[in-house]
């Protein structure tokens, strides 16, 4: 039986999941048994197609590379049953998909739209995958308890270090351990900069790069002054550490005060400049935190250079487990998705 799919939002991360799903089509099938059918997409700059049968995914990564609405693609099912023009919300509670793959642009702050697409989905009986850190970092207990409440998933593995797999390693492999503290590196583009400061560029010139690179938004506040990485860190409290902290209880600073005195000083030092993440229990309950750290050479941390991600946790039976990949990336967070779809398989 196919696990249908419907992806809310059809850009690079919906992109590089429907890649990846044709490339390892038939190894998918033979190792895992997942057989997947994209029913519909939603895009509100791509258009948006519904076919109960399944999508061509094929043809809908060719008019998205071409620049042509998913509103011209041509059905091959019953064409009484394709329907096109549909909004996101629309999309999810009338599509027969069974899982919802939510991947639209989202404010980080208040969680929307992607709370309301995530409440529609579980209100219809269907699952949520997702990569945005919206609905996580705003209400994670109350997205938890609705999903529980209609007995379907709510998989967010994309939304702390793209396909670096941290959620599924807590509650995976190193279930089990209790962790006193987690603290890493959470945002490429931050490390990046800070890696060109250390080679003598200037901040500007970096961050301009960074630009170039596609590392850093046009608007690099999110980045640069910590925000993305607070949402991950308090993510990673929630889910990891059981402790429901907000944006309030979180200490936030970004790089944009680092100077290249304070670079040589820290290689003065034999130790270089890291915007940390930092979620630690303390006598007096879990202290959250994002801000640059002068981090010795010897540390691991250390040694994560570019637009790598890394993170360390601090566990009871296993000492320090530090784990290290991408934290960006059209497939890398494409395969975040696929990895949770698996599990939801798996669990069907």
């Amino acid at each position: 039986m196919s696990h249908k799919i419907a992806l809310i939002g059809f850009g690079t991360v919906g992109q590089g999941l429907c890649e990846i799903l044709l490339d390892k089509e038939e190894y998918l099938n033979e190792k895992y048994g997942f057989d997947w059918q994209i029913v519909a997409v939603s895009d509100p700059v791509k258009g948006s197609v519904y076919c109960p049968d399944g999508l061509n995914v094929s043809k809908l990564l060719k008019l998205a590379s071409d620049g042509i609405s998913l509103d011209k693609y041509e059905c091959k099912c019953d064409k009484a049953q394709a329907r096109f023009g549909w909004d996101a919300l629309k999309t999810i509670r009338e599509s027969n998909a069974d899982t919802v793959c939510e991947l639209a642009f989202t404010n980080v702050e208040t969680g929307q739209p992607a709370i309301d697409h995530c409440k529609a989905a579980f209100e219809t009986g269907k699952n949520i995958v997702t990569s945005n850190k919206g609905p996580a970092a705003v209400d994670f207990a109350g997205m938890q308890s609705l999903a529980e409440k209609h007995n379907v998933k709510f998989m967010i593995e994309g939304t702390v270090v793209s396909g670096t797999p941290i959620i599924n390693l807590a509650g995976g492999p190193l279930a089990g351990c209790s962790f006193s503290s987690i603290k890493g590196i959470l945002n490429g583009t931050t490390n990046y900069i800070l890696c060109q400061m250390e080679a003598g560029m200037e901040y500007e010139t970096a961050l301009q790069k960074a630009q170039e690179l596609g590392y850093a938004e046009a608007d690099p506040t999110g980045d640069v002054e910590g925000y993305d990485a607070m949402a991950k860190v308090i993510i990673l409290a929630n889910v990891v550490m059981d402790a429901p902290i907000s944006a309030k209880e979180v200490e936030r600073e970004g790089i944009t005060g680092i100077t290249p005195a304070m670079i040589a000083e820290a290689k003065a030092k034999q130790a270089r400049w890291k915007l940390l993440g930092t979620i630690e229990k303390t006598t007096d309950g879990i202290k959250a935190a994002v801000k640059p750290e002068m981090v010795p050479l010897s540390h691991p941390l250390a040694g994560i250079m570019d637009a790598t991600n890394a993170l360390t946790f601090a566990t009871d039976l296993m000492g320090d487990i530090t784990i290290v990949g991408a934290g960006a990336g059209r497939i890398e967070t494409g395969y975040s998705i696929l990895t949770d779809l698996i599990a939801i398989h798996r669990g069907m």
